[in-house]
């Protein structure tokens, strides 16, 4: 059982009052207990999460690798959720599956008036600056919820990941002549090469994990940058001395984000979707020469989110080869653990909640 509700008959609708969660307590410490479930805000709608992806952030989390985090933490914010109690304004009922968009932005700052609330200055994503979905019950803003008529529960999980690459291609003005590469082919990378091909640019994929871009060439219709030691010299051979149109960098690797900048070509775009807590440093005179255009992409957006539930509607995202591993909220104590170091075969991890 992962809630208990009780009726107030006098109130006439539920109240919750305990629900299951798993807690990250510490690094390399994950518990699951009871706790309370924030009710009666207004505006806010309550719902069962029916699935939650585990994503890097979640690991980073668990192995306190995370910079901006405070301990306990409640994980999760790749979320479909089934909705329980909603005011009755709300556009979304009961038994309704959605997704969640868990950017929770203020509305007032300078980003959030200029149409991006994905870089809000106050911005709070559920599961790190607050308590995220791996519990039993949740209540999150209304405004939050994306209705997605037809998707099931697993793909609802997907759209959020793949929504970050597809921001990240929107960033980087992807167009049908270009020629891209990605530097990373963990699932972010991944939902990068899906959505820049559906872009119709030409799409190869540089990784040290071969397993991972052979998934890419299968998955994404992406080529492979054959490289045994010189990456910059596999990139000139590849692109006849030019470079890349436009290079995303998913790795997270401050040396790798470093050397990305000798892959782009003249004129050409460098998209950093991977943040490090460290300094990026560059050639200067190698920046200007190539008029080269450095652009930051953060979260995701309203317009990111209709656009991969778009695609999974239309079966142009294959979710189902995309979701390699599952448990369930007990489980996932056993396997984050596991899957926090052993990604062998791994993309996107779900956990069931039914």
């Amino acid at each position: 059982m992962t809630g208990l509700l009780l009726f107030n008959s006098t109130a006439g609708r539920w109240q919750v009052q305990l629900t299951e969660t798993l807690v990250c307590i510490a690094p390399g410490t994950l518990r699951l207990e009871k706790r309370p479930v924030r009710r009666d805000v207004p505006g806010h709608v309550l719902v069962r999460p029916r699935r939650i992806g585990v994503c890097g952030t979640d690991y980073h989390i668990y192995e306190g690798k995370h910079p901006f985090l405070q301990y306990p933490r409640v994980m999760g914010h790749e979320l479909a959720v089934e909705v329980v109690e909603a005011p009755a304004e709300c556009a979304v009922t009961p038994g309704e599956i959605c997704v969640v968009n868990p950017y929770l932005s203020c509305g007032r700052c300078i980003a959030c008036h200029a149409g991006k609330p994905n870089c809000c200055v106050s911005i709070s994503v559920l599961g790190v600056h607050q308590d995220g979905g791996m519990a039993g019950l949740l209540s999150i803003p209304a405004g939050n919820l994306i209705q997605a008529d037809g998707l099931s529960p697993d793909e609802c999980a997907a759209v959020e990941f793949l929504a970050i690459g597809a921001h990240a291609v929107r960033r980087g003005t992807v167009a049908g002549r270009d020629n891209v590469l990605v530097v990373g082919a963990g699932p972010i990378g991944l939902g990068v090469a899906l959505f820049a091909r559906l872009a119709g640019a030409g799409v190869t994929v540089y990784d040290r994990d071969s397993e991972r871009v052979a998934v890419a060439q299968a998955i994404a219709g992406a080529s492979p940058l054959i490289s045994e030691a010189d990456v910059s010299q596999a990139v000139r051979a590849h692109t006849n001395g030019d470079g890349f149109d436009v290079v995303f960098d998913a790795t997270g690797n401050e040396k790798a984000m470093q050397q990305g900048f000798d892959f782009v070509a003249h004129g050409g775009r460098y998209v950093l979707v991977s943040v490090v807590t460290g300094q990026i440093t560059f050639m200067d005179p190698v920046f200007h020469r190539k008029e080269m255009t450095l652009l930051g992409s953060r979260n995701a957006t309203s317009e990111d989110f209709g656009r991969v539930i778009a695609a999974i509607r239309d079966r142009t995202v294959p979710v189902a080869r995309l979701v390699t591993h599952r448990t369930d909220l007990a489980g996932a104590v056993r396997n984050i653990p596991i899957w926090a170091t052993e990604k062998s075969g791994l993309i996107k991890a779900l956990i069931e909640i039914d």
